[in-house]
């Protein structure tokens, strides 16, 4: 991906210096559990799954989490040196996300809409966010209550190292997928979705979930396209990065790499196929419009 000496957003919130030690019951428990954990039931590992793996409201599982642990967690804050790949990562992460504000400030301008810029929270070990507090265990999230994207920046080598998907552009397909939950929540769609999951069965839930986070996949590829039309970004291998990425964190390969089976009524985000047909699709796209998984009679 060129993206070397391009614009960085402005829009970062750099908290990698600090390392928030959380105390009480959820200190050395319930959030401890994701990159490392090696025991525990289905649900567990459901729930991990939901967590680690862009989660359209994290809040639900943040707060589960907090209420099942104990009260509210308190922080002390030491600081800590960053390495220069680390540095690295943050000014390549600044650059994806001031694209992702360019595109979308033009796309919505061009329905005769304002687009809000995300915030962009970088951090190590723990996080609190509007949603909840958060270790590094359940990966990338956006919060819709602060509207803030988080993320480790140890999860693209978790990427690389755990699930083989290594590459620039499917760091930044990360990016984009988080600024896609954004999206969706400025246009009224996150919360007409949990609205709809208050009041369906679980299995119900589940499967309004896929649709959200396909549609999420859709408006990074759609992201893709724009911006590589406005400033020629993708370099050779970058698309087969990206659906490298989409292709290993379906629900299908990440449930028969942990339990050994799959169990369909439990996806949360869609199976491998599906992540990489709707990034694909938002590829070929030109507007929003094209990305209603709500719609679709097939995923």
């Amino acid at each position: 991906m060129r993206w070397k000496g391009r614009r960085r957003s402005q829009n970062i919130e750099d908290r990698r210096g600090m390392s928030n030690s959380p105390r009480g019951r959820m200190g050395r428990g319930r959030m401890r559990l994701g990159r490392r954990s090696a025991g525990g039931g289905i649900s567990t590992i459901v729930l991990v799954l939901v967590a680690m793996y862009f989660g359209i409201d994290p809040s639900v599982v943040l707060q589960g989490l907090e209420s099942a642990s104990g009260p509210s967690v308190s922080s002390s804050n030491t600081t800590r040196a960053t390495s220069a790949e680390e540095d690295q990562m943050k000014e390549f992460t600044a650059v994806v996300l001031a694209d992702t504000e360019d595109s979308w400030n033009e796309l919505f301008a061009e329905e005769n809409r304002q687009y809000i810029e995300p915030t962009l929270v970088t951090f190590s070990g723990v996080v609190n966010s509007a949603c909840g507090t958060a270790q590094s265990a359940v990966g990338p999230f956006y919060c819709p209550a602060d509207q803030k994207v988080y993320i480790d920046l140890s999860f693209y080598n978790d990427m690389r190292d755990r699930y083989g998907a290594s590459g620039d552009f499917a760091q930044a397909y990360v990016i984009a997928h988080e600024v896609g939950h954004h999206v969706q929540n400025l246009l009224g769609i996150a919360s007409r979705v949990r609205q709809a999951q208050g009041s369906a069965s679980q299995t119900e839930a589940n499967k309004l979930s896929v649709r959200m986070e396909l549609q999420a996949d859709c408006l990074a590829g759609l992201w893709a396209r724009h911006a590589d039309r406005a400033k020629n970004i993708l370099e050779a291998g970058d698309l087969e990065e990206a659906l490298a990425a989409a292709a290993a964190i379906g629900d299908d390969r990440l449930q028969k790499q942990s339990r050994g089976h799959v169990s369909p009524d439990s996806f949360t985000h869609g199976t491998s196929d599906q992540r990489v047909r709707w990034f694909k699709r938002g590829l070929g796209s030109s507007n929003v419009e094209d990305c209603d998984s709500f719609s679709a009679r097939s995923l």
